[in-house]
């Protein structure tokens, strides 16, 4: 799978089990003009219809150049907490932000600009699956998030959470993720180890650790490999301009802004 990457994707360096592939796209690769330059695979985002589905194909090709007849399945993501069993025929656009996948080919795959991506893989490679984590659905209501979910329906499928591992996707930084006092409330009422992925601003803002709050949710459900993004700079959407694309740091200077997508699947 490597050799026909675009230079700069990402693939996921943890131990995952024989059989599973992963990786996550870049803006590296793709034909849209700006705002979206080069690779969007985002086709609600104002791009050219032509472009996004250009796009769309050169992610296929490489899917399918490590399994044949593999298939990127893109969901209509809402910020909720909904996770859909995906196949080969699943159509594009079903509304879910998690999904999972036990046929081989079957690609679950979340697109992100800002959001973090979580991929996560039964450590006998028989069942994986993809979450789309903004604080939303991270945080979900009751403490009941994206990843619990998703987490019980890979239980459903014989991947108890100590027998799954995690990788963790680029995201908005520690450093720029600005919030407000409610985003605060939404993860620190349920867990008050949370407190420690806030840091205080001026005008009663806070800036909140994405990654870092995926990492506890996921040590609370039992997850001990846990891998990806540590919240260092390099993993930081929004600084790493020419890397990844970013709704905050692009929408509001340029009018729009592309996304990019992490991939699993069963080979």
């Amino acid at each position: 799978m490597d050799a026909s990457l675009p230079a700069d994707w990402l693939v996921p360096d943890w131990p995952a089990p024989p059989g599973v592939h992963a990786l996550c796209t870049t803006r590296a690769g793709g034909v849209s003009a700006a705002p979206y330059e080069h690779l969007n695979l985002g086709a609600h985002v104002g791009d050219d219809v032509a472009a996004v589905q250009a796009n769309r194909q050169v992610l296929q090709s490489v899917l399918q150049a490590a399994t044949p007849g593999a298939r990127a399945v893109f969901l209509n993501q809402v910020h909720g907490t909904d996770v859909a069993h995906i196949d080969g025929a699943t159509p594009d656009a079903t509304a879910a932000d998690a999904c999972l996948a036990t046929a081989p080919g079957a690609v679950c795959t979340i697109m992100v600009a800002d959001c973090l991506p979580v991929l996560l893989a039964h450590r006998a490679g028989s069942v994986v699956a993809a979450a789309h984590a903004g604080w939303r659905g991270l945080a979900g209501a009751q403490g009941q998030g994206v990843l619990e979910s998703t987490v019980q329906r890979l239980a459903g499928e014989g991947a108890p959470a100590n027998e799954v591992i995690a990788w963790l996707g680029p995201c908005i930084g520690p450093t720029a993720f600005e919030v407000g006092a409610e985003v605060r409330a939404a993860f620190c009422g349920h867990d008050a180890a949370a407190e420690a992925c806030f840091v205080p601003q001026p005008g009663g803002k806070f800036l909140a650790d994405l990654a870092g709050l995926a990492r506890l949710r996921l040590a609370a459900l039992g997850l001990t490999g846990v891998y990806g993004n540590d919240g260092t700079a390099p993993w930081c959407t929004v600084r790493n301009a020419s890397r990844f694309f970013s709704h905050r740091r692009d929408t509001a200077v340029l009018g729009g802004s592309g996304r990019f997508a992490a991939c699993i699947w069963r080979g």
